[in-house]
């Protein structure tokens, strides 16, 4: 596993992380009871430092489980390895968003019980859909948890790109935020120009969905069928197919001798991209972990290989 720095936090974390919304809800399918804490420890064992969790990553009747299995499951490394969290959305109340003070203040403090610590590496606004959702309060509260020790880093976690990037671009500007969680992969890139903006503003950048949901997996058929209630059910026969076709056409041109399959090749694509510091896998089992860790180590792709997976780049697929 290589490393790389955070931008200005100084943190230095693991080119691959875990993202843990998988462990705490069925939203990628069934998860084996005993495989959260088999994953978790076999991660620290591969080299990964940095873990992804939230609030919003439970069920509708018990808010932050995967904050909690991280937490059990992490044991005497809690306190070791770098910790993000999210704020303003849980899972038993996700819609609207809630970022004002006494939110922020709440569940900070919710987090941190959960999880088994007593500070928060980066505490991240999750998802606003809009700048009025920003309640004026909020900055002196994180301010406050900052003061107090329980928050060390902020950062924005970024969806609808179109809306909220403008004002994530100015937060990094202000010096309001260290670090922004933006989607990233081959099939969607929209997210480049705000990480440009993390560059010259030295802000951390955390790429998330780097599979496409499963689409870059290499597992997903145009007939494969989704359980209901799955992020993958939304999409229509024709919407797979053409993720699908997507997917192959991009395998075609990016595996070789060293990059083995598609799972590689989008991370080593994604830890290539400038200004990114670490890319997170939403694996829900340590076999699903072997690629993703694998590409840390592989060779970048030369300057054939990169052109030619932008010149057939004609669209960004919705992201989560």
């Amino acid at each position: 596993m290589n490393y790389r720095i955070l931008g200005r936090t100084g943190l230095k974390v693991s080119e691959v992380g875990l993202g843990t919304w998988a462990l705490g809800s069925g939203i990628y399918g069934k998860v084996d009871e005993d495989a959260p804490a088999k994953l978790i420890q076999g991660a620290i064992d591969q080299g990964i430092n940095f873990f992804d969790t939230a609030p919003l990553y439970g069920t509708k009747e018990t808010d932050g489980v995967s904050e909690t299995i991280l937490g059990e499951s992490l044991g005497s490394h809690r306190g070791k390895v770098i910790i993000s969290t999210k704020f303003g959305r849980t899972s038993s109340n996700v819609i609207p968003g809630r970022f004002h003070a006494a939110e922020a203040r709440e569940s900070c403090e919710a987090s941190l019980r959960r999880i088994g610590v007593d500070a928060l590496d980066v505490l991240f606004f999750h998802s606003p859909f809009k700048p009025e959702e920003i309640h004026d309060d909020v900055w002196a509260e994180l301010s406050k948890l900052k003061d107090e020790g329980k928050v060390r880093f902020l950062g924005h976690s970024v969806s609808l790109f179109d809306d909220t990037a403008p004002m994530s671009a100015q937060w990094m500007k202000d010096g309001l935020i260290d670090v922004i969680q933006v989607v990233l992969s081959p099939f969607n890139r929209e997210a480049r120009s705000l990480i440009e903006t993390a560059k010259a503003c030295d802000c951390g950048v955390v790429a998330r969905e780097c599979l496409a949901n499963g689409f870059l997996s290499g597992a997903i058929r145009e007939d494969t069928v989704f359980p209901e209630g799955s992020l993958n059910a939304r999409y229509s026969r024709e919407e797979i197919a053409e993720r699908v076709a997507y997917a192959n056409q991009l395998s075609e041109t990016m595996l070789n001798d060293e990059v083995e399959n598609l799972v590689q090749a989008t991370y080593r694509w994604v830890l290539d991209q400038p200004g990114v510091s670490l890319a997170l896998s939403g694996a829900k089992d340590l076999g699903e972990m072997v690629d993703p860790v694998k590409a840390s180590d592989l060779t970048s792709f030369d300057d054939v290989v990169s052109g030619e997976v932008e010149e057939m780049h004609s669209q960004d697929f919705g992201a989560a």
